[in-house]
């Protein structure tokens, strides 16, 4: 089975590991490697540094390497293969609300799309996500939450959290929005919904940052995690033992 190994820049700006982690990668045999371009204290805070990507991918070179941060749009993943030339990108925050990004990243990266790779566009298909668009998808989404829990309370608790996510820069109220979050049935969503009207897709005030963001955080890590760049016998059975106890979640 493929394994893939997705990292950080390092820990900070003073102890940074990517290049070592990706070279460590691709000598055990990983199938790719990813990088999200900020550091573990950055947590989701600022721009992520594409340049990094750029580094990994003249470090690391038989193995693909994937590039990871502050991909809002296919647009955005455009850009990040021209200016790095990594040879794909993982998406994390940007589809939220937005699982269309998916198909647009199939159009403006497969092989259809070989004359813009190369050209230094910025441009790529997109969804005309008009309101009812995503009023349409919105609808699907808390659908296929219901399947797959099979249990429709369950699923409409969970579409909640992505309320605000669909709905970003549309004319759809706080109020609305907000009893769209206490929806407990699928029938509560279609009367909610019927009640919103349609129109065009609002541009910059849909797009960009979604999802966490926040502040620089401090990390924390094992005591004496820097003291060497071996791991000690009391940090390795440490390791070992929270390994055993996690269920991979």
């Amino acid at each position: 089975m493929p394994l893939t190994v997705k990292m950080r820049k390092g820990i900070n700006k003073d102890h940074l590991t990517f290049l070592d982690a990706g070279r460590a990668a691709e000598d055990a045999g990983a199938a790719a490697v990813a990088l999200h371009a900020r550091t573990a204290s950055e947590y989701y805070s600022g721009h992520a540094d594409w340049s990094a990507i750029g580094e990994l991918k003249q470090a690391v070179t038989s193995i693909p390497v994937l590039g990871n941060g502050d991909i809002w749009s296919a647009g955005d993943a455009v850009r990040m293969m021209d200016e790095t030339g990594c040879d794909g990108v993982v998406v994390g925050r940007g589809c939220l609300g937005r699982p269309w990004l998916f198909g647009e990243l199939a159009a403006a990266l497969g092989p259809d799309a070989s004359a813009r790779r190369g050209s230094g566009s910025d441009q790529a298909p997109v969804v005309d996500a008009t309101l009812g668009f995503v009023k349409d998808a919105f609808r699907r989404h808390a659908e296929l939450l219901v399947e797959f829990f099979e249990d429709e309370d369950r699923g409409c608790k969970d579409i909640r959290k992505h309320v605000a996510w669909y709905f970003k820069g549309y004319p759809v109220g706080g109020e609305l929005r907000a009893a769209l979050a206490r929806a407990s049935t699928l029938q509560e969503i279609d009367d909610l919904l019927g009640t919103i009207g349609d129109a065009p897709y609002p541009g910059a005030g849909a797009e960009g940052q979604r999802g966490r963001a926040g502040s620089p955080k401090r990390t924390a890590l094992p005591e004496g995690w820097l003291d060497s760049r071996e791991i000690g016998e009391g940090v390795g059975d440490m390791m070992r033992g929270a390994e055993t106890e996690n269920d991979g979640g």
